[in-house]
């Protein structure tokens, strides 16, 4: 079939196959499966190890073993709708970035107004989330920062009714939601019923460099009454304003593909702990003993003894697992949303693509084709493994 027409009609010879080579989906699908290849079983490997030594030590084995064993008795699909929630971007959703947001916030001090901007104004100007003024302002001037953009539950309680302070000694403003139910008011001007926003962070600069700092009060004014001279610039902070941290975007283009393999980790984390526990068992206790006898540490007798004893058993693991990932498909395919699928592309899924959705039948063979020669040496060397044990008896 791969050598025939999308439709099977026509031979054409190795067309298909200069064609998958030359695709710019077929190349990015293999370097996906290089990573996977590279990464998930060496990773499930070494997570195997650490699970089969801890249930050498727990007293719990069986629950252990059982917990960790657990995910592999559900199916991919189901894992990924699973995963789908785990990374969901929303923190109030998403379990992993719910965790990060609780991380950050707390060694992060939160921005108090996030999201809210300076009302047009030709005298005052947002840059990089700072708002300043674009004139110079001298001594006994007021400076009025109307901000809009706040919704009004999210106006403190201590707030109190804006007012502009009387001009007086050095440089004086006012910071306040310049905004009424049912677009009332005058921009721009202090109505009643509108707020002074407290707590909110205010520079004054000469020359590029900040000479003085204050914090807006309860009714949002502020004053710098140091200040003498002219050729000021009052600014409010860039970290007034900062949206708040949302964790990270899991199944975004740059991060879906890892995303992707840890959750095929924790499905495959429990096999090769139960096939490496298992592996423990035909390791001679004298061996072992007698290392410790010798004064060798617990990291000694793993690193010199069991790893070594163990490694056809590793070896095996990891063939395996090898075997599993190069043919993965039905994860990628239910955890990457749509729009990111190309940048998480592996060879089965565009296989999948090239057979069912662009309905070439002969790529698709073809790339099938080249599954099976890359899972062909790791099925040769396991059966060859398994005829050496049935040689040996075991």
């Amino acid at each position: 079939m791969s050598l025939h027409s999308d439709d099977g009609t026509r031979f054409v010879g190795l067309a298909n196959y200069a064609e998958m080579l030359t695709s710019e989906d077929t190349r990015r699908a293999l370097a996906n499966n290089a990573i996977w290849v590279l990464v998930a079983p060496t990773v499930v490997t070494a997570l195997g190890l650490v699970f089969a030594v801890l249930t050498e030590r727990v007293t719990l084995v069986n629950a252990f073993r059982l917990v960790l064993f657990m995910p592999m008795a559900i199916s991919f699909l189901a894992a990924g709708v699973t995963f789908r929630m785990v990374y969901d971007e929303d923190p109030n959703r998403g379990l992993l970035n719910a965790a990060l947001v609780s991380v950050h916030d707390s060694f992060a001090e939160p921005s108090p107004y996030p999201g809210a901007t300076v009302r047009e104004d030709p005298e005052l100007r947002a840059v990089d989330g700072a708002i300043h003024t674009t004139t110079p302002v001298s001594s006994g001037e007021v400076v009025l920062l109307p901000l809009v953009g706040l919704p009004a539950d999210e106006v403190p309680d201590e707030a109190a009714q804006a007012a502009a302070p009387a001009p007086g000694p050095g440089v004086s403003g006012l910071v306040w939601r310049d905004f009424l139910r049912g677009g009332e008011g005058t921009d721009g001007a202090v109505d009643p019923g509108e707020y002074g926003l407290p707590g909110v962070s205010v520079e004054a600069l000469q020359g590029g460099t900040v000479v003085a700092e204050t914090v807006t009060g309860a009714d949002g004014s502020f004053a710098f009454p140091e200040l003498a001279g002219g050729g000021y610039t009052v600014r409010l902070a860039a970290g007034n304003f900062t949206e708040p941290y949302r964790g990270l975007t899991w199944l975004g283009p740059g991060l879906v593909t890892p995303a992707i393999i840890g959750s095929y980790i924790w499905v495959w984390a429990g096999f090769a702990m139960v096939v490496i526990s298992a592996g423990f068992s035909s390791i001679p206790r004298a061996a072992v003993e007698s290392a410790r006898l010798d004064g060798a540490s617990e990291w000694q007798v793993l690193r010199l003894i069991t790893i070594p004893l163990l490694r056809p058993v590793l070896a095996v693991v990891v063939v395996t697992l090898v075997i599993n990932v190069l043919k993965i498909f039905d994860l990628v395919l239910v955890l990457a949303p749509e729009s990111v699928q190309p940048e998480a592309n592996v060879l089965g899924l565009e296989m999948y693509h090239a057979s069912f959705t662009r309905l070439n039948a002969g790529l698709g063979s073809a790339i099938a084709v080249l599954l099976f020669a890359l899972v062909l040496p790791g099925m040769a060397w396991r059966a060859r493994m398994l005829r050496r044990q049935e040689r040996r008896g075991y």
